[in-house]
């Protein structure tokens, strides 16, 4: 699956795409679209730093 590396972060710190969605500003259908290709190293490290950032606004520190 493309972009498994994303998927996985969100699942183990429980963040919804739809969260990252809205850090991004678009919507969750756009994200999901966004995910069926492989993204740029730059695009991945900028969602995973918004995963981190929602997990840690809710105290979930799952590493």
């Amino acid at each position: 699956m493309l972009n498994s590396d994303i998927r996985a972060r969100a699942k183990s710190k429980r963040v919804y795409l739809w969260e990252i969605a809205n850090k991004l500003g678009v919507s969750e259908m756009t994200l999901t679209r966004r995910l069926r290709r492989e993204l740029s190293e730059d695009e991945k490290q900028r969602i995973f730093s918004f995963i981190d950032e929602i997990a840690k606004e809710r105290g979930l520190h799952n590493d």
